[in-house]
């Protein structure tokens, strides 16, 4: 599947979690596709979109119906045998078959054919782009996840670390090296990060049932997704002119192709609407024949007898109809002006979604960049606060402004670092890249 090579950017390193289901990017995409109930209404529309097509080509086909009678006619009748008028009640059956076929109707049937043809290429190109559009949705929240989780693993080692320093802080109190106030306030931070790893752990939680919700999972609590470890792309993709992403996306986006067909689709109502005005020629045939229960032949014989063939051509052609045609005409012309304006407004927003992807993508490179550099920076301002901390030369408030600090560097980094790569390979999908 394109969109999953599009947006998977992560190396599966599965692992078997004991109660609870595994499942991997691809596995989401395909579930949330399979489940989503806006894709099975589009589903819906395609197959009757299609029935659409049977039914233009069954208009060139002739029109057959058959039809009988049976009846009783009571009083005055003629007598069929003495030929007298006598009060009587006499029954009667008839029955007849008739044939019609259009020859010539505006050309009417073939472009309500192509009209058919233009309606399932469009319902297709509608239940592609929405598939599209879920996927990148799916992998969206995927990447909300592994934030999540990854930003609780970094909660998970400052409350270590913050653990460690506190035992050591108690001994070095102890010892008489360091006075009460430091212990507390080593305390305090520890709580703080235990608060911290609370809310770590509940927003993961909150991202695993947001995606569990969209591929309509209802057992939140046996779901997981697989362990994938986020690499961050090379971006390639940004040496790229703007305009090049735009023309190569506005060839392929099926929302663009989608608006073309709909354009389409409103000329060949134009067409059909000239066609009503057009003459219209056809041919038809009608054969009848009827039997007298009364009459003393037998019914083959009475059939043969009163058979009656009709056949012949009519020809028709429009001269005033409360003006219908002509309306068809100019809502079908205002039609056109719509889809026109649609189609332009497709592409108008595209360009300037890619480039605010561009410039996004750009501007979230030189925040992780610069994100990268300052955890650089802040670890080795720890490392130094530390030593300095360890042998008495800083004081406890300033070793832990230090932590904070580096603390907040490292989420720094995982939040710029995700928000680049989805900001990237949806650039890249606009692009129709598919190597990752």
């Amino acid at each position: 599947m394109k969109i999953v090579n599009l947006i998977i950017l992560f190396t599966s390193l599965s692992i078997s979690m004991q109660g609870q289901e595994v499942w991997t990017l691809e596995q989401c995409i395909k579930r949330a596709i399979e489940k989503n109930i806006s894709i099975k209404q589009s589903q819906a529309d395609l197959k009757s979109t299609a029935l659409g097509k049977t039914t233009a080509i069954a208009n060139f086909l002739p029109s057959l119906n058959l039809g009988s009678s049976h009846s009783w006619n009571v009083g005055l009748n003629q007598n069929i045998t003495t030929g007298i008028l006598e009060n009587m009640t006499t029954r009667s059956a008839s029955m007849n078959a008739n044939v019609g076929i259009d020859l010539f109707n505006g050309l009417q049937n073939i472009q309500q054919l192509y009209r058919a043809n233009l309606s399932i290429l469009a319902s297709q190109y509608q239940l592609a782009d929405m598939k599209e559009n879920i996927s990148l949705l799916v992998a969206n929240s995927y990447l909300q996840i592994l934030f999540n989780r990854e930003s609780l693993g970094v909660q998970q080692s400052q409350l270590n670390v913050a653990n460690e320093e506190l035992i050591i802080a108690e001994e070095r109190l102890k010892t008489g090296i360091i006075p009460q106030g430091d212990v507390l306030e080593i305390e305090a931070n520890v709580a703080t990060i235990e608060q911290n790893v609370v809310v770590a752990e509940n927003n993961y939680q909150l991202s695993k049932i947001a995606l569990a919700q969209l591929l309509l999972i209802p057992d939140f609590s046996n779901f997981e997704i697989a362990q994938e470890t986020a690499i961050t792309p090379v971006p390639a993709i940004l040496s790229t002119n703007v305009n090049t992403i735009y023309s190569k996306a506005v060839a392929k986006r099926n929302d663009v192709k989608l608006a073309e067909t709909n354009l389409k689709i409103a000329k060949k109502d134009l067409a059909i609407s000239r066609g009503s005005i057009l003459p219209k020629l056809s041919g038809f045939y009608s054969y009848n024949s009827r039997i007298l229960f009364d009459d003393p032949s037998d019914i083959s014989h009475q059939l043969d007898r009163n058979a009656g063939q009709n056949f012949g051509l009519q020809l028709s052609i429009p001269i005033f109809n409360g003006m219908a045609n002509n309306s068809n005409i100019r809502r079908s012309k205002i039609n056109i002006q719509k889809s026109t304006y649609a189609l332009e407004q497709v592409k108008l927003d595209l360009e300037n979604t890619i480039n605010q992807a561009y410039n996004d993508a750009k501007g979230s490179l030189k925040a992780h960049q610069a994100a990268e550099k300052t955890l650089k920076a802040r670890k080795l301002a720890y490392q130094y606060a530390k030593e300095r901390f360890d042998n008495g030369g800083m004081n406890t408030f300033n070793f832990l402004q230090a932590g904070q600090r580096y603390e907040a560097a490292q989420s720094e980094l995982i939040k710029t670092k995700y928000n680049y790569i989805f900001k990237l390979k949806v650039l890249e999908f606009y692009f129709g890249e598919a190597s990752l």
